[in-house]
């Protein structure tokens, strides 16, 4: 048997660590969450965006007018 490296026994304990915290009630928890709200939280950042840009677009507009045409 030979010995292990310092990178093999770094990398070893890395995978068992890892396992170790894909195996808690937590993680999996978080991932099954995360998976069905995935959804929500895409439709909830396009809704902010687009209102986003059509009150920027609305302001950007307002203040054009104010400024008699000279506003970039």
């Amino acid at each position: 048997m030979e010995k292990e490296t310092k990178e093999e026994r770094i990398a070893r304990r890395h995978r068992e660590r890892d396992e170790q915290m894909k195996a808690s009630p937590g993680y999996v928890t978080f991932s099954i969450m995360f998976t069905l709200a995935y959804p929500f939280i895409a439709v909830f950042t396009f809704v902010m965006s687009t209102l986003l840009a059509l009150f920027s677009g609305v302001s950007r507009a307002l203040a054009w007018v104010v400024s008699g045409g000279n506003s970039k």
